[in-house]
């Protein structure tokens, strides 16, 4: 690590988040072109204020809210054979239902439905709102500081807005996931519903506990939103400039799928460790047994594990494989997800006169 690096990231890296930061909690362009100082042009700041266009937060919203909601039943699979992994060693996807719809009754598939819509309605706008608004302003923030050079600044644009919407967008959907899981994973829970359930864990646990698991949610949710956003953004104008190469008029529903099935692979691989470590964050099930083997201190009145002592009793069980437990049914289930939400955000971007991803 140098002079020039904190923490390895470069000064002028670190200095542009600062002054992102500090740009999204200004009140007007001109106390965030003070903050911004001589780092940033006023022409280029206005540029990119102009930018800010709440129609990405309202087409995020919808298509995060509709995806997740569909595919509650396979979410449901999935935490389960994550939770109660002894459990459900030797059965396959379609036998894990079947128990659970024998044991629970086919209600139960579609348990914490509640909030998985409102959690993820707010974290699809905040996620593609703020990703698309903070790219072209990042992208004038970097090419004032790399103005001497020939540097490229798009990419790292990308990057960085991926990066601050996913963190942004972890926060958020905390309280959300940490009842849904709560609802799959612990019995007193089950019958709980929005309304009922968030109480009764701030009551349990402390208003605290609802982002206990946010390191967690960060360790899911940004390498899940660069692999998703990013790579939509990037096989989208590719598939737009393949296609054109044999067709006279590009389908823009082709594309969107083409770009849409690639990413979530993209996003599932890089995002599934972190969906585990979530997962086992908040399980309850032979919590209590395990604590007083441990020798790391855990809170009795919380019900969420620290980040460490998670990622250790999952490499315990099985050891880096034990990270990619459930990928297979997680594959269906986000490849479903992410596939239906990005082309149905790009239908209702052009229901709100926005282009197409990629056909600009």
């Amino acid at each position: 690590m140098t002079k020039n690096s904190v923490l390895g990231l470069p000064k002028r890296i670190l200095s542009c988040l600062s002054m992102m930061a500090l740009l999204m909690l200004s009140t007007t362009p001109v106390q965030a072109e003070g903050i911004a100082g001589a780092a940033v042009t006023k022409s280029a700041l206005s540029a990119a204020l102009k930018d800010i266009d709440l129609r990405y937060f309202i087409a995020g919203g919808t298509c995060a809210a509709f995806s997740h909601g569909i595919t509650t039943p396979i979410d449901v699979v999935k935490t389960k054979i994550q939770a109660d992994p002894k459990k459900y060693q030797d059965k396959n996807m379609l036998a894990v239902t079947k128990d659970i719809v024998q044991t629970e009754g086919a209600g139960a598939l579609l348990t914490g439905l509640g909030p998985t819509i409102v959690g993820y309605g707010v974290e699809g706008a905040m996620k593609f709102g703020v990703y698309e608004v903070s790219k072209p302003i990042l992208k004038s923030l970097l090419a004032s500081l790399f103005e001497n050079s020939n540097t490229n600044t798009e990419p790292f644009a990308f990057l960085l807005s991926s990066i601050l919407a996913g963190a942004i967008a972890a926060v958020l959907l905390c309280p959300m996931e940490s009842l849904r899981i709560k609802q799959v994973t612990d019995e007193s829970f089950q019958n709980e519903s929005l309304l009922t359930g968030l109480p009764k864990l701030i009551e349990q646990d402390g208003f605290l506990s609802l982002f206990g698991g946010v390191l967690a949610m960060l360790a899911k949710q940004v390498p899940y939103t660069f692999g998703k956003q990013v790579s939509f953004d990037v096989l989208a104008t590719f598939f737009y400039q393949f296609y054109g190469n044999f067709l006279e008029i590009v389908n823009k529903w082709l594309v969107s799928i083409s770009a849409a099935a690639c990413a979530s692979l993209a996003a599932c691989l890089l995002s599934q460790p972190g969906d585990m470590i979530l997962t086992e964050t908040y399980s309850s099930t032979k919590a209590a047994k395990k604590k007083k083997k441990r020798r790391v201190a855990e809170d009795p009145a919380s019900s969420t594990k620290p980040f460490g002592v998670a990622v250790g009793d999952i490499y315990q069980r099985g050891g880096s494989g034990e990270f990619f437990r459930g990928l297979s049914t997680r594959i269906l289930h986000v490849g479903m997800i992410i596939t239906s939400q990005l082309v149905v955000y790009d239908i209702v971007k052009q229901m709100l006169g926005l282009p197409a991803t990629g056909s600009h």
